[in-house]
């Protein structure tokens, strides 16, 4: 596929770059990049006691997204990546969409139209390292939650989040 060489995104919508990116047209790149994001917001939402998200759990989340940028698979690395690299502007909305569509059944809802795009445009290997990274930006959240101030053991996961981590496998297809 020949892409112009502006900045414009080609007539087909479909993203420049390397072929994990171009297979997606950009609403569908756009998925793949605010479902972590949402994920991390859909964590906080799981414990009523704990209706926001506490830096701790957030600086989790924000280190298992860059995680990411190191990952074996091009697609991983490419949506960690512009992660990152989206202006201020992109951000707020995003920040803003992300409590919008941060709740976790729209979450899973979210994950399973991602399996689904996975499944019809990427290589089975990036499909299952990008489901299994979501996952792992999730745990990685729970954890954090689920520290103890006092004994530091950060193996103590709520039953809330143990639910909400088994419900996230499933709608990936990872259960």
């Amino acid at each position: 596929m020949s892409h112009s060489v502006s900045e414009d995104p080609p007539a087909d919508g479909r993203r420049p770059g390397p072929p994990a990116v171009a297979a997606f047209p950009a609403v569908e790149w756009q998925l793949l990049t605010q479902l972590p994001g949402r994920v991390v917001v859909a964590v906080a939402s799981v414990e009523p006691d704990r209706p926001e998200r506490t830096v701790a759990e957030t600086l989790a989340g924000l280190d298992g997204i860059a995680a990411g940028r190191v990952f074996d698979s091009e697609l991983v690395r490419a949506v960690a990546t512009a992660i990152y690299t989206e202006s201020d502007d992109v951000d707020q909305d995003r920040d803003r969409l992300a409590k919008d569509l941060g709740r976790p059944n729209e979450v899973f809802a979210a994950c399973r139209v991602v399996v689904r795009l996975l499944a019809a445009r990427a290589d089975p290997a990036d499909s299952a390292a990008y489901r299994q990274w979501v996952q792992s930006v999730a745990a990685r959240v729970c954890r954090a939650a689920g520290v103890d101030a006092a004994t530091f053991d950060d193996d103590q996961v709520t039953p809330g989040d143990r639910r909400f981590l088994d419900e996230l496998g499933v709608a990936l297809g990872l259960a």
